[in-house]
C-alpha cells in the first residue's frame, strides 16, 4: 500500500478538504507540474501522496517554469470557474474563496467583484483608493484581451512548491480559472528560490504579455487583503501602497 501524507482538521469547514483535491485533480495535466496526488479525502482529512523534498537546483527551477506554463495553458472556462465537477465556494487558506458560477464579462470584473471587494468587506476596509481601483479594474484598464483564462494554483507562494528529486510538485491549491500573472506574482510575494530562472524557463514556453512585472503588485493585492483578514492590520498599509500605484 502506497505510504501517504495526511492532513487533519477536525473543525474543518464544509468540504474544505474535498475542494483542495478536487483542485490537486484538475491541476494534474499532462505534461504540467505534478501534484501531490489525493489518495483518500473525508470530511476532516486529505492523504497525498508521500514527496520526499530536496534543494533546490537550477535544473529543477527551469524545469518547474517549463510546466507551470503548461498547467496554465490547459486553461479554464472563464475566470473564477471553480475546478471541474465542483459547485460552490472553495478556499484560501482557512477563509473562503468565491467562484464565478457563471461567466464573468472580463478579468478585471472578475478581480474586482470576486479577489478584492469580498475581502475589502471581511477585514472592514472602506478606503477610497480600493474602490477607484475596482473602477479601473472593471472599466477593463487592466485587461489582457491576447490572452484568455489560465488553470492556476491560486495560492501558489513557496510554501505550497515542494522541490523533490522527481521535480517540483505542487500542494495545497486555491484553484480555479485565473490570471497566469496571479500565480507569478504569489510566487514573487512571499519569496522563492531560483525565482528568476522558473520565469525565464516560463517565459520560453508561453513569453509573457508586455508590462507583466508592473503588473505583479497588482495581482499581488488579492493575497495580501488575505492575509489582512486573517492576520490583522499590519498588512493593510503594504496593500494600501501597492492599490495606490494603480
Amino acid at each position: 500500500m502506497t505510504a501517504g501524507f495526511v492532513k487533519s482538521w477536525p473543525d474543518a469547514p464544509p468540504r474544505f478538504f474535498a475542494v483542495e483535491a478536487a483542485g490537486l485533480r484538475w491541476l494534474a495535466v499532462p505534461g504540467g507540474v505534478p501534484v501531490a496526488e489525493p489518495l483518500d479525502v473525508s470530511p476532516t482529512q486529505l492523504t497525498t501522496t508521500m514527496l520526499q523534498t530536496t534543494p533546490p537546483t537550477d535544473a529543477l527551477a527551469e524545469d518547474f517554469g517549463r510546466r507551470l506554463a503548461v498547467t496554465h495553458d490547459a486553461g479554464a472556462r472563464h475566470y473564477g470557474v471553480p475546478p471541474d465537477r465542483w459547485n460552490g465556494d472553495g478556499y484560501i487558506g482557512t477563509i473562503a474563496l468565491p467562484h464565478a458560477a457563471e461567466p464573468m464579462t472580463s478579468w478585471g470584473e472578475f478581480y474586482a467583484n470576486l479577489r478584492l471587494r469580498p475581502y475589502l468587506r471581511a477585514a472592514g476596509v472602506h478606503l477610497d483608493v480600493f474602490e477607484r481601483l475596482c473602477g479601473r479594474l472593471e472599466a477593463g484598464v487592466y485587461d489582457d484581451v491576447s490572452d484568455g483564462p489560465s488553470r492556476i494554483h491560486g495560492d501558489l507562494w513557496s510554501g505550497n512548491v515542494l522541490w523533490t528529486a522527481a521535480g517540483v510538485h505542487l500542494i495545497d491549491p486555491a484553484a480555479h480559472g485565473g490570471h497566469r500573472e496571479t500565480d507569478l506574482a504569489m510566487l514573487g510575494l512571499f519569496g522563492l528560490p531560483k525565482l528568476e530562472r522558473v520565469l525565464r524557463a516560463y517565459d520560453e514556453v508561453h513569453p509573457l504579455a508586455d508590462g507583466w512585472r508592473d503588473r505583479i503588485r497588482l495581482h499581488q493585492l488579492h493575497p495580501l487583503l488575505v492575509h489582512v483578514v486573517l492576520f490583522g492590520g499590519g498588512y493593510l498599509a503594504q496593500a494600501t501602497a501597492l492599490a495606490k500605484k494603480f
